[in-house]
C-alpha cells in the first residue's frame, strides 16, 4: 500500500492530470450537476433541499469510495503489480500538486509580457472572484491565495486521508477518493448563496470538518519549516480565525506569515464586494518568485508528510516483528 502512495506522489509530480484523460472529478461533477439540477427544479422547500443535499453527499462519497475499493479488490485477482498500478493512478488523481503549479504558471506567463488582459482571462479559470478589473498586484495576490488554499484542499488533505487509510484494511485509495468527492461537492454546491444554500449545506460542513485537522497540521509543518512554529500558530489563531471559513483563513495566514507578504482584502464575487481579513505583514511585495516559493513550500510539506508516513509504517512493522518474536518465545 505504501509503495502505491509513493508511486502516486511520483506520478503527480511528473505527469499531473493529463487533459485528455477521464478524471474521477469529471465523473463526480457530471453526477453532481445532474442531481442538483433535478433537485432544484422539483424541490423548492428548504428542509427538503437540505435532506436532498445530505442524500447527495452520502451517495457520492459512499459510491465513489465503494467503486474504487471494488476495482482495487478485483485487480488483486489478476496480479499484485496491477493492483499497485491501479492504486497509484487513482491516488495520483487525488493529488493536485502539479495541477496547481501548472495553473499558477499559466496565469504568471502573460505577466512577463505585461499582458494584463490575458492574465485576467486565465485567472478566471481558476478562481471564483471577478477578475476583469484586477491589476497586476491583485492578480498576483489572487494566485498566491489560490496556491495557499489549494495547498491544503488539493494536496495535503488528500494525502492526510490517504495516510489515515494506510492504517485500515481498506487502504489509502478509498479514503483519499472519499475526501476528493467531498471537496468536489463543496466546490460545486457548497455555497451559502442561492440556489445552493440548502442543497450544499451538508457537503460544505463535511468539507470543513474533514479539512480541519489537515489544515492545522499543515500550519504546524510550515511553522517547523520556517523555524517559528509557536509564533505562526498564534498568528493564525488570531488572524486566520477571522475568516468565515474555518480552514482557508488559517492556510492563507500561514503562507502569508511564512513568506512575509500580506493576503486578504477586497474581493468581488459576481459583482458583490466582500472584504476578507488582512493576513500577514507586507515585508515584501507578492511577486512571481514569491508564488513559486509558496509552491515549493507545498512540495516540502508533502515530502515531509510522506517521510513521516514511511517512518510510522517502519515503526509499526518493527513493533509487529517484536510482538511476533515475543509470542514465539513466551
Amino acid at each position: 500500500m505504501m509503495i502505491s502512495l509513493l508511486f502516486a506522489a511520483l506520478l503527480d509530480f511528473l505527469i499531473g492530470d493529463p487533459w485528455s484523460w477521464l478524471h474521477p472529478v469529471q465523473v463526480m461533477g457530471w453526477f453532481i450537476s445532474i442531481y442538483s439540477k433535478f433537485t432544484l427544479k422539483f424541490i423548492q422547500n428548504p428542509i427538503l433541499q437540505k435532506i436532498a443535499g445530505i442524500g447527495l453527499t452520502l451517495l457520492l462519497v459512499l459510491s465513489s469510495s465503494g467503486i474504487v475499493w471494488a476495482i482495487i479488490s478485483s485487480s488483486k485477482f489478476i496480479h499484485p503489480w496491477i493492483t499497485i498500478g491501479t492504486e497509484s493512478i487513482i491516488l495520483a488523481s487525488c493529488f493536485a500538486g502539479k495541477s496547481l503549479r501548472v495553473a499558477a504558471e499559466d496565469v504568471l506567463a502573460p505577466l512577463k509580457d505585461s499582458d494584463i488582459q490575458q492574465a485576467r482571462s486565465r485567472l478566471s479559470r481558476y478562481v471564483g472572484r471577478d477578475t476583469n478589473t484586477l491589476n497586476e498586484p491583485e492578480i498576483l495576490r489572487a494566485v498566491l491565495e489560490t496556491v495557499a488554499e489549494n495547498g491544503v484542499d488539493g494536496v495535503m488533505a488528500p494525502l492526510f486521508w490517504a495516510i489515515v487509510g494506510l492504517a485500515t484494511p481498506m487502504g489509502p485509495v478509498p479514503f483519499a477518493i472519499a475526501y476528493k468527492a467531498v471537496s468536489t461537492l463543496d466546490s460545486m454546491v457548497g455555497y451559502i448563496a442561492p440556489p445552493y444554500t440548502h442543497l450544499g449545506w451538508c457537503s460544505a460542513k463535511l468539507d470543513d470538518l474533514l479539512t480541519y485537522i489537515p489544515c492545522r497540521l499543515m500550519v504546524m509543518t510550515l511553522g517547523i519549516i520556517s523555524g517559528h512554529p509557536i509564533a505562526l500558530w498564534n498568528q493564525c489563531r488570531r488572524d486566520g480565525a477571522q475568516d468565515p471559513s474555518p480552514n482557508s483563513g488559517w492556510s492563507e495566514c500561514a503562507y502569508a506569515v511564512t513568506l512575509g507578504v500580506q493576503l486578504g482584502g477586497l474581493n468581488t464575487y459576481r459583482g458583490v464586494k466582500k472584504i476578507k481579513p488582512i493576513l500577514g505583514i507586507p515585508n515584501q511585495s507578492i511577486t512571481p518568485e514569491v508564488i513559486r516559493s509558496a509552491l515549493d513550500l507545498n512540495r516540502r510539506c508533502f515530502l515531509s508528510w510522506m517521510l513521516i508516513a514511511i517512518g510510522l509504517i517502519g515503526l509499526h512493522m518493527q513493533a509487529g516483528i517484536v510482538l511476533t518474536l515475543c509470542g514465539q518465545i513466551f
